[in-house]
């Protein structure tokens, strides 16, 4: 089920121009994983319309916060260098965050995010790590039993922004009915 740029503007309003410029990445990408079907694309809408601001961010936002700062060092996420905190903030539409997560990333989509970690900045490869992402931490199989709350989990780590992702879903579920 491709995305039409109209489709995606209904569902993400404040994306603007940038809903032209990924929608074809957009539906290349989900196709090459498989996230196809009314459930699938609108609770991935939802998700990377929350985590990028409504694809008007491809970057983290850098303060550093507090949460930001915590990044350093961060075993789990592989930040062991000192700046890989901010050398391996939440990258693409769905955040890619973590020294770890990039060199995953970049294994699977033959890519060195770990010298250029700014690739997750260009169209084609935030929509490609999303789905990616999506594909690789089961996320289809949630979607198809309509387990949003986990699905906000599995990429959040709890339920920052719920209201607004579930706030998406509602309404990708109407636009692509």
């Amino acid at each position: 089920m491709p995305v039409t740029t109209k489709q995606l503007l209904q569902i993400l309003p404040n994306a603007g121009a940038n809903a032209g410029v990924f929608t074809p990445a957009l539906n290349t990408a989900m196709g090459r994983y498989q996230i196809i079907g009314r459930h699938r694309v609108a609770a991935f809408m939802a998700q990377i319309g929350h985590e990028s601001g409504q694809m008007r961010y491809v970057h983290e936002l850098w303060g550093p916060t507090p949460t930001q700062a915590h990044y350093e060092g961060r075993v789990d996420l592989g930040n062991t260098a000192p700046g890989d905190g901010f050398r391996f903030r939440g990258r693409g539409l769905i955040q890619i965050t973590g020294r770890a997560n990039y060199a995953e990333c970049g294994d699977a989509l033959g890519l060195d995010l770990i010298g250029q970690p700014e690739l997750l900045e260009q169209p084609q490869w935030a929509a490609t790590s999303a789905a990616w992402f999506w594909s690789s931490r089961g996320l289809n199989t949630l979607a198809d039993v309509g387990a949003f709350d986990k699905i906000t989990r599995r990429i959040n780590g709890g339920q920052n922004g719920a209201a607004d992702r579930r706030a998406l879903y509602v309404r990708a579920l109407q636009v692509l009915a």
